[in-house]
């Protein structure tokens, strides 16, 4: 017992801080977020206070990034829908946000800082981050980068979500498609080509017999005329 025991602190010790955030002076921000562990999250001491913000959210990464003119200014570990109550992707915008508010449809469920992109109850929002996608499809946030991320945006700020796995199958998919239809095209090219051949075939063996005939007709004809003469 003793052994388990010490064995849960050391595992302890060396897991990341959940819900804290990552400072290293020597890398960027951009290098920070793309190290964050499970409940981690980053945000630029230099963060400028004004001007266009994007939320961008990676499903497959679990990560939100966040943009101020196009510059990263901040990231977070995220956890979003399970299999069945996917996040779903795309381009939205923030409908609605609550300091807090208490979930409708999942019984009664607490959603602090929540900021609403879906009117069917999809909404950024502080929650338990295990590390993998485990919401009803809500992207959850550490407690203390969900109130910050709540202080900047608006009703009306952008968010796009994308999936890579989403992104390489549309690939994959497109790609079928566009073999099947460069074979469909050849295909119809071979055909054409041996149809052409068919007739320019034709067509010569056409000119040689109609040359033989009329040379057949010339000779008949000289031979008739040679009996008339006899």
């Amino acid at each position: 017992m003793k052994t388990l025991f010490a064995f849960a602190l050391l595992a302890l010790a060396a897991a990341p801080a959940a819900g804290q955030p990552v400072s290293n002076p020597t890398q960027t921000v951009a290098e920070r977020a793309a190290a964050l562990g499970p409940g981690q999250y980053v945000w630029a001491t230099d963060a400028p206070s004004s001007g266009s913000l994007l939320l961008n959210i990676d499903l497959t990464k679990q990560r939100l990034t966040v943009y101020r003119d196009g510059g990263l200014m901040a990231a977070s570990a995220i956890s979003t829908g399970t299999l069945g109550r996917e996040t779903p992707t795309g381009v939205f915008t923030i409908l609605e946000k609550k300091v807090f508010h208490r979930s409708s449809t999942y019984d009664n469920a607490p959603m602090p800082y929540m900021q609403r992109l879906t009117t069917k109850g999809i909404a950024i929002h502080a929650g338990d981050l295990p590390g993998y996608p485990a919401s009803h499809g809500c992207i959850r946030l550490p407690n203390e980068f969900a109130k910050r991320l709540y202080g900047i945006t608006s009703v009306g700020t952008q968010v796009m979500i994308t999936d890579d796995n989403e992104i390489a199958e549309r690939k994959r998919v497109a790609d079928e498609f566009q073999r099947a239809k460069d074979d469909y095209a050849r295909a119809v090219a071979e055909q054409q080509a041996a149809s052409d051949r068919v007739l320019i075939d034709y067509a010569r063996a056409k000119a040689e017999h109609d040359k033989a005939l009329r040379e057949h007709q010339a000779a008949l004809a000289e031979y008739k005329a040679k009996l008339t003469a006899k």
